[in-house]
């Protein structure tokens, strides 16, 4: 018997025992009962139901207080080309607000093209790039928060002292000290990453240097922007402990680059955070169903846990595989063995790092090689994996390709590797939505979507750089 049908038998017994106990010939019983019956019911199913809590609200006090100064100095060096081995592309070009602060591609064209987002090329014939970025770019929202303990899409930058410096990073005893946060080491990586942002070696001397070894570009990288007068003088003034632009080093590139983006792409006003904080009547009908959904049934919030809506940790849901890989060292195969790659436990392989969902409307294609371009595909992929699995097809990617460039190299996983004896694959929530439950919880996912914080950044696209390169701009 169902839940809901023993209550409706506890009703209709509780008030059959009152209408024997009442005085003979008393008339509207029977009226009385049905509407007692119905609106106790329909409070009942309007109600929804959450077999987990929801999360408490996020507020001011969940993030990290990052100087507006310094936030100022990063948002041009965000946008300005300087930071680049060749000095033809910026942070931007790869995560700009107008896309998400992705790209909108399922797998990214870093340094060497040309162009913003899906309209980006890999140019051609002897000016074409060598490989595409193994991974989708990931959006930017909520990077500064003090919970926050582990970043990339495999996790191998994360708050440890394993190596004495405060994370456990790809430079380990090499890492510059003097970083502020997570999000300030994180910022130093693409700067000196081949295909992302550092140039094939013997083009430039920053892709030179980290040929040697990783930290040894970083001063170069410093010296370029502190040389400039305008940044120099910047550094000065929002750096107390820095009296002439001389003692500029990658950390505070770092602490800058980190400021801007925390303070630009905090957003917690969306409209689940509103009904989070009070507000009730901020979902409509639909997203609040979803939200039942979510946090119920559709078991959503296992791993799209607590405020940040991400448990942090790495799991296998067996998405399609294309692109480059990222091969680990000694690796035979073609592959991207994801959490493995850096933990080396076989446990660990083809799991990624749960991703955090505040806007998550606004950050397609999704998934670690954005395999889907729309939040229905993905949310059905979440429910049947081996079922889209066989149906996925190429088509569906954001994916540019140009003059047949590079067609061996994006295949080359889906050819080289048997995944589906891959650990952990086929998961799925173990629950079959029909349509309209599926629609409500794709509605939820878009009451996710901030408001204001979207809308009005804090600082916006600057107009020019003080380099003198081109901004990127849609």
């Amino acid at each position: 018997m169902s839940g809901l049908h023993q209550i409706t038998r506890v009703l209709d017994f509780s008030l059959g025992r009152a209408r024997s106990q009442e005085k003979p010939n008393h008339g509207g019983f029977q009226h009385f009962r049905h509407f007692f019956r119905s609106f106790f019911l329909g409070v009942l199913l309007a109600a929804p139901a959450h077999s987990a809590e929801l999360p408490s609200p996020l507020t001011d006090d969940d993030f990290i207080a990052f100087d507006r100064k310094q936030a100022a100095l990063g948002q041009l060096l965000f946008y300005d080309r300087i930071l680049s081995g060749n000095r033809n592309i910026a942070c931007s070009t790869c995560h700009h607000p107008v896309l998400g602060t992705g790209d909108g591609l399922s797998l990214g064209i870093g340094e060497g093209g040309e162009g913003l987002g899906p309209n980006r090329t890999a140019l051609v014939d002897d000016n074409r790039i060598k490989k595409r970025i193994p991974r989708n770019a990931p959006g930017l929202w909520n990077l500064g928060t003090k919970e926050l303990h582990t970043l990339f899409h495999d996790g191998r930058l994360s708050i440890s002292d394993d190596y004495e410096n405060g994370f456990n990073s790809p430079a380990e005893e090499w890492l510059p000290e003097g970083l502020n946060s997570l999000l300030a080491a994180q910022a130093i990586f693409p700067l000196v990453a081949q295909f992302e942002m550092a140039g094939n070696p013997k083009e430039n001397e920053i892709a030179g240097a980290v040929h040697n070894r990783i930290d040894a570009s970083w001063p170069i990288l410093a010296k370029r922007v502190r040389v400039i007068p305008e940044y120099g003088k910047m550094f000065v003034d929002a750096f107390d402990h820095i009296d002439e632009p001389g003692q500029v080093s990658i950390a505070e590139v770092g602490n800058a680059l980190a400021a801007f983006q925390a303070i630009e792409w905090t957003s917690f006003d969306s409209p689940f955070d509103q009904y989070l904080s009070g507000r009730k009547a901020a979902l409509t009908d639909a997203q609040e169903r979803g939200m039942g959904l979510f946090y119920g049934k559709g078991n959503c919030s296992s791993c799209h846990s607590g405020k940040l809506m991400s448990d942090q940790e790495f799991h296998a849901i067996g998405l399609p595989p294309f692109g480059p890989g990222r091969t680990r060292r000694f690796d035979p195969m073609v592959r991207d063995v994801g959490r493995m790659g850096e933990s080396d436990r076989l446990e660990d392989a083809y799991r990624f790092r749960t991703p955090m969902l505040r806007n998550v409307e606004l950050t397609s294609p999704y998934g670690h090689n954005g395999a889907y371009p729309t939040l229905e595909g993905i949310v059905r992929h979440h429910l049947d994996p081996d079922g889209m699995l066989a149906k996925w097809q190429p088509k569906r990617l954001h994916f540019p390709t140009h003059r047949g460039w590079n067609q061996s190299i994006s295949w080359s996983i889906r050819i080289c590797v048997k995944w589906p004896g891959r650990p952990g694959f086929g998961m799925s929530s173990g629950f079959h939505f029909p349509i309209r439950k599926f629609t409500d919880l794709v509605a939820f996912l878009k009451a996710l979507t901030g408001t204001t914080s979207v809308s009005s950044p804090s600082f916006g696209i600057p107009d020019r750089v003080p380099s003198g390169l081109p901004v990127d701009r849609p």
